[in-house]
């Protein structure tokens, strides 16, 4: 447990589990002081006005991404798809969604995105394909191929029952086939860990079908990344192989991919959606992200910030220790990759503004999310304290999650700019509020949350001991949080609306400066900071 005036450090080291399943310990360089920002890009910016995102429309926002201090850009599948799952079930691994542009929009985003010192990741999904991809369409026309998991009829239950999570074939395949999520997302084929009798359909993980899939994601993988896409957000990573107690043989099947692309493509990076930096970094990723469910406490660290009592609660009742706790242990093992931290995806259906947590509550979460030594994720709109929208229509297999898939807003204009379409053909409605916050009404406003996430992002760059590299002491664990960053920097945030204070046992706080001002103020041996406050001090002067 971290308590206070305990120090973890960024120290590299590689540990024995990554060696053992086969993972890589080298983590491309740049991911470490990076800042990741997700965009949603059937959301982000319609450029040919159709009511949808696209490429073109992303390209055309890349200025505001410079300015604000973004190093890195994940987008999510743009690739074609029947949009069962708005994306997710893939008809085409390396092909471009008509609606999105195609393969030359994806370079120009490249370009572009380089021009202005941005890398581009894209979303993997390896777990599973369309319903409609080549693949499972000729593997319903062979009962010999092996690319996805079937059961025949003489494998499958006497009464006729289907066993969990299985389909029944739609023809002329006879039998059922395993789906990893949505029906329509057969599950690919890696083999299980464990046989069974009483499962017959079970394949080795060194069968014939797991190894040929294997070696087909890495084509995938490597068709993207020769055209300048620099590493993947692995989608659902910790699924690949069935029935696998402790991941041994995922975290192999991950190690060996993450060597074949180290050795191809060294700059590439491999970030997984597992939940659990613990397991998955050692397996061979350079980065995993704390997510709503799973990893310690089924995604209790991310919670206990953002979601269930949370710390950033005006009511003051939350605790970071739950998540600094899981970060330090988290930390202290992996020693060469990187945790990840969003306050919300596209996945989780949240955002900081959701309702209940106000604006003005916004800053000190960012104070402390620009801060603390992890990889931060903004999630499109989230610099500008875009809202959660209840009540919104079901759209592509979206089941609740639309509430934070509303369209960026850009400015004050008809559709909030962004598409020319007519309101009702956008992909979704824009937030009815109008006194909805926008790039524009923000951009010249240095009061604004827009610009203290820009000012907070130039800090960190400026700075390395705000970066992931450099240590973090923890003065006080309660209301405010306040540590101290490289043994220079002191952090203090205060999410609640009753005031706090906290004693700093260091001498020269007499002395510090005033670096990001949030109304947190010095008075003695102590910082007292305000409601919702925060504050930044150099204690170098």
């Amino acid at each position: 447990m971290l308590g206070a005036g305990a120090v973890v450090t960024g120290a590299a080291f590689a540990p024995a589990a990554a060696r053992a399943a086969g993972g890589t310990t080298g983590t491309p360089p740049w991911l470490a002081e990076s800042v990741l920002y997700q965009l949603y890009p059937q959301s982000f910016a319609d450029g040919d006005g159709s009511g949808v995102g696209d490429l073109c429309g992303i390209v055309a926002h890349l200025d505001h991404l410079e300015w604000l201090g973004v190093d890195a850009i994940w987008v999510n599948p743009v690739f074609p798809s029947p949009l069962t799952d708005a994306g997710y079930d893939i008809a085409d691994y390396t092909g471009v969604h008509p609606r999105y542009g195609d393969e030359q929009d994806v370079v120009l985003l490249v370009e572009e995105a380089r021009r202005r010192g941005m890398r581009v990741l894209f979303d993997l999904v390896a777990g599973h394909t369309s319903d409609q991809h080549p693949w499972f369409l000729g593997s319903l026309r062979d009962d010999t191929d092996h690319r996805y998991i079937w059961a025949s009829p003489e494998q499958l239950p006497e009464d006729g029952s289907l066993p969990e999570d299985f389909v029944a074939s739609p023809g002329p395949r006879a039998g059922a086939f395993r789906k990893n999520y949505y029906d329509t997302q057969p599950a690919i084929n890696y083999g299980y860990a464990r046989m069974d009798p009483a499962e017959p359909w079970r394949q080795a993980v060194d069968a014939d079908g797991p190894r040929r899939n294997r070696d087909e994601i890495f084509q995938v993988m490597d068709h993207w990344l020769r055209l300048g896409i620099a590493g993947f957000r692995c989608d659902l990573a910790a699924t690949l192989v069935k029935d696998d107690p402790g991941w041994v043989e995922t975290g192999r099947l991950w190690g060996d991919l993450r060597a074949r692309v180290a050795r191809r493509h060294p700059d590439a990076v491999l970030i997984s959606e597992w939940g659990d930096p613990e397991t998955s970094v050692p397996a061979g990723f350079d980065a995993d992200f704390y997510l709503p469910v799973n990893g310690p406490g089924d995604g209790a660290p991310w919670k206990s910030l953002w979601h269930e009592n949370p710390y950033f609660g005006a009511a003051g009742t939350g605790s970071p220790k739950v998540f600094i706790d899981a970060w330090t242990e988290a930390t202290e093992r992996i020693g060469r990759g990187r945790i990840m931290l969003p306050t919300a995806n596209h996945d989780s259906a949240n955002r900081l503004n959701d309702g209940v947590r106000t604006p003005q509550e916004l800053p000190a979460a960012f104070a402390f999310l620009l801060t603390w030594p992890i990889v931060p994720a903004l999630y499109y709109g989230e610099e500008i304290g875009m809202r959660m929208v209840d009540g919104l229509p079901e759209v592509e297999g979206s089941a609740g999650r639309q509430r934070n898939r509303t369209p960026m807003q850009w400015d004050g204009g008809p559709n909030a700019g962004f598409s020319t379409a007519p309101a009702e053909q956008l992909y979704l409605p824009i937030d009815p509020d109008p006194q909805r916050p926008t790039v524009a009404g923000q951009r010249d406003d240095p009061g604004s949350l827009l610009n203290l996430v820009r000012r907070l992002l130039a800090l960190r760059k400026r700075y390395p001991e705000l970066g992931t590299r450099a240590d973090v002491r923890v003065l006080a664990d309660g209301y405010p949080l306040t540590y101290l960053r490289g043994d220079r920097f002191l952090v203090t945030t205060n999410p609640r609306r009753e005031p706090a204070a906290a004693a700093v046992p260091d001498a020269r706080l007499a002395g510090a400066r005033i670096v990001e001002d949030g109304g947190a103020r010095v008075d003695g041996d102590e910082v007292v900071v305000p409601g919702f406050g925060y504050g930044v001090f150099d204690l170098a002067g």
